[in-house]
């Protein structure tokens, strides 16, 4: 990979940059589409921007819904004509005894995550307040059906699910402008919740904050665009732009926020 577009990336996404690179290449000479496994938003950024400078090459992504988080990616060349049943996506409805149990976000993933297949085959998980479905690459939906029957104590079925009984998520995002004085992670964290730096900081470094689904502890981790950062007890946070500068010199940021 030619070292000018590692600069534009983070030193740990070069791993990410050389697959898409790999991706890219066995298209060109395939001449046929590949098909990854579920990216985050900021990997799907990533992947549109190098694809992108393939000319020749086209590319989708689909999560299984039109507002999907974690979506999987085509790329094709420019006579193909792809549909979305070619995204092999798997829809699971979670069926638990909503009466006598309660399940939350990080029972269901870690559950899932329990099976041992890897974090990229599993789509968004959502819910309606009471419903859970969850969205799962079909090469490995037969095994993950099988092997969930309990989420904790709680006795569970996956039951398959057409696109057509889709849940209206709960969850609401908004959409929210700031000033910031640098991207930092603590920075963000403490402008969006209203909170010191100094708590925010403590929240980093005890854990409880993960910049797309990793756990980072460093204060001064630099976020960048269509990174995720979910805060434990205060909700998400998405950078959806970068507007420029303000004549005092601060970054002005265009928001998703999620708030519990």
């Amino acid at each position: 990979m030619n070292a000018n577009v590692y600069q534009h990336f983070r030193n740990e996404e070069r791993p990410l940059i050389d697959t898409v690179s790999d991706w890219v290449e066995q298209v060109q000479m395939q001449y046929a589409p590949y098909l990854t496994d579920f990216l985050d938003p900021r990997q799907a950024y990533i992947a549109e921007t190098l694809i992108r400078q393939e000319s020749e090459l086209k590319f989708l992504f689909y999560g299984g819904y039109e507002a999907a988080e974690r979506v999987r990616c085509l790329i094709y060349p420019d006579y193909y004509q792809p549909t979305t049943d070619e995204f092999d996506i798997q829809l699971f409805e979670i069926h638990y005894p909503v009466k006598f149990a309660t399940l939350g976000h990080g029972r269901v993933l870690g559950t899932l995550l329990g099976t041992g297949v890897k974090r990229e085959y599993f789509g968004d998980i959502i819910s309606d307040g009471e419903n859970w479905q969850v969205f799962v690459a079909k090469e490995v939906a037969s095994y993950v059906q099988l092997q969930v029957d309990k989420i904790g104590k709680i006795a569970v079925r996956l039951e398959e699910r057409p696109y057509t009984a889709i849940l209206r998520p709960l969850d609401a995002w908004t959409s929210e402008k700031t000033t910031v004085s640098s991207l930092r992670l603590d920075t963000i964290i403490s402008s969006v919740y209203n909170i010191s730096r100094q708590r925010s900081k403590q929240l980093i470094e005890s854990g409880k904050i993960k910049v797309n689904w990793t756990e980072e502890t460093r204060p001064d981790f630099l976020l960048d665009l269509l990174d995720i950062v979910s805060v434990r007890g205060f909700g998400r946070i998405q950078i959806q732009d970068v507007e420029g500068m303000t004549k005092k010199e601060k970054i002005r940021l265009s928001l998703g926020v999620l708030r519990k």
